[in-house]
Parts: structure tokens; C-alpha cells; sequence
């Protein structure tokens, strides 16, 4: 039995389902769709400014910012964040280019643990249309099934609370933002890398995710056509030890709602859409896909 056998009130949520509370507890007002995402601005925006009397066009915001997106709100901007993560999940994703006659769109699979098991996706598949099992002759493979494999990525999707540090909104004026609870889909491989090595440190010291904070900043690389990307820096947080207070449980039981929200969505419209891959071959799956690396900068 693991029953809980004493009270412990710097524990409200484990110690309310115990006492059996769950059933007449207010429910929460907060939906999934309201989750802020967090992600890397990869190139500077342009704004106007008025020097020496005239106005004239400079950036405002500078490549390599982090970006706060807040649903159904403003977005926010700053060089460097302090994140505290609570939990991390894992994805595929894929990017389809729409034309005038469809929208642009993602395939998605369920988050999970790890990606070690085939997971459905929300076009009646698995895994994006990635092939299970490890390619022994990549050679071999037929280029329609390279451009495949190379357009879906692989995603550490990082859930916690964000600290944008001298945040500003997109015109570059100073803004005043509240810690807020964020999504990041990490999916740059050097990035997926960096972050994950914050996760893979916390575990070798025995430490809760949430104990932490990650001060976040970036880098640039630049590209041989001239252009550039950014990736993250992270510095893991030692020096300080959060507490595990009621908020925190809090925050942790809506990302946990967040996620199995999310995963239900994904595994209702599999259900729906499955019926598109039975008895379609791969050569008939190849023919209709084409994405070019552009839309993956």
C-alpha cells in the first residue's frame, strides 16, 4: 500500500487527494491552448527611431532574442531568460507547406519519456512517417525517404516558468513581464543537445528539474550563404536551491494536465485519420511528400 500515513501541510495536493477533496475542489479556469511558448528569434526586427530629428529605421529587436508568445496576448522579447524547468517530454514533429489552397501545418506525434517506442501521430500514423528501428545503410535509402527522415525532427519539449530578463515588447520599449509558465519546443540539434545536458547534470546530482533555475542566452552561427541562426547558451543554477512549495505543485499538476490534454488530442484524431495509411505502400507515401530545408531554418 502506499497510502499516505501522516499529514503534511507544505504539500496541499498530495495531502488534499489523500483527505479526498479532489471532487469538490474548484476546477481550474486555465485550458491548454493557454500555455505561453517560448522559442529563440532568429532574426532581428526593424523598427523606426527618431535621431537627430529625422526617423530612421534600426533594430529594435536583436537576432538571437528570446521570444514569449502569449496566447491571445502580447509577445515579449529579451537577450537572456531565467527559466526554471519542471519537466521535460519528447516528440516528433513535421513541417507541411501548404499552398493556396491549404494552410500550412504540423504532424505531430504524442509527447512521451523517450523516443524509443513508435508514437502515434495526428495524421493516422507513427512517428511522422519516420521509419522505426535503426537505419543500418543510409546510402541505400531512396532520396524521397532521405528528404522524409531529414523533415521531421525530433523535439525536447521543455515545460517550466520563464523570467524574461529587461524584457521588451516589439517595438523595443521597456516592459514590465510576470513570471510566466511556458512550453519550449526545442528542436535544433545542437540545442536539443544543450538543453538536455542541463537534465542530464540535475540527474547525475540527484535534483528535481524545479530545484534549479537555467540562465539562458545565445550564440550565433553563421551560415556559408551569409545568413545566421542562434542557438541557446544554458548555465545551470547551483548556487541556489528552490522550494517546493504549494505553487510549485501547482504549476507541475497543470503541466501534467497540459500534456494528457494534449496527448488525447493527438491519439483522438489518429484515431480519426488512420484510415488514410492502410494499404498505401511507401513508394505512394514518398511521392506525395516534398519539403524543402528552408522551411526548417
Amino acid at each position: 500500500m502506499n497510502e499516505v500515513a501522516t499529514i503534511d501541510t507544505n504539500n496541499f495536493s498530495a495531502m488534499a487527494k489523500a483527505m479526498g477533496m479532489e471532487a469538490d475542489a474548484p476546477k481550474s479556469s486555465s485550458k491548454s491552448s493557454t500555455l505561453a511558448r517560448l522559442r529563440i528569434h532568429h532574426t532581428p526586427i526593424m523598427g523606426q527611431q527618431e535621431i537627430g530629428g529625422k526617423k530612421m529605421n534600426v533594430e529594435v529587436i536583436s537576432g538571437g532574442a528570446y521570444k514569449l508568445e502569449i496566447p491571445d496576448g502580447p509577445t515579449y522579447y529579451a537577450e537572456s531568460v531565467a527559466i526554471r524547468p519542471f519537466l521535460q517530454r519528447f516528440m516528433y514533429k513535421k513541417f507541411i507547406k501548404g499552398n493556396e489552397n491549404t494552410a500550412n501545418r504540423y504532424v505531430k506525434t504524442v509527447m512521451a519519456n523517450d523516443l524509443n517506442s513508435d508514437m502515434k501521430d495526428n495524421d493516422g500514423g507513427f512517428n511522422c512517417g519516420k521509419p522505426a528501428g535503426f537505419i543500418k545503410d543510409w546510402a541505400a535509402l531512396p532520396d524521397s525517404m532521405k528528404d522524409l527522415i531529414k523533415s521531421i525532427k525530433r523535439v525536447r519539449a521543455i515545460f517550466g516558468t520563464v523570467e524574461m530578463v529587461n524584457a521588451t515588447d516589439v517595438d523595443g520599449n521597456s516592459v514590465d513581464v510576470d513570471t510566466t509558465p511556458f512550453i519550449w519546443e526545442v528542436d535544433n540539434r545542437d540545442a536539443f543537445k544543450t538543453m538536455g545536458d542541463q537534465f542530464t547534470k540535475l540527474s547525475k546530482m540527484r535534483r528535481l528539474p524545479p530545484q534549479h533555475h537555467i540562465m539562458c542566452s545565445s550564440t550565433e552561427v553563421p551560415l556559408p550563404n551569409g545568413s545566421s541562426f542562434y542557438v541557446p547558451n544554458a548555465d545551470l543554477d547551483l548556487g541556489t536551491t528552490l522550494d517546493m512549495d504549494n505553487d510549485t505543485q501547482e504549476v507541475f499538476g497543470n503541466f501534467m494536465a497540459w500534456i494528457q490534454n494534449y496527448n488525447t488530442y493527438i491519439l483522438n484524431t489518429w484515431d480519426e485519420n488512420m484510415h488514410k495509411n492502410e494499404e498505401v505502400d511507401v513508394d505512394t507515401v514518398e511521392s506525395f511528400v516534398d519539403i524543402s530545408e528552408e522551411d526548417f531554418a
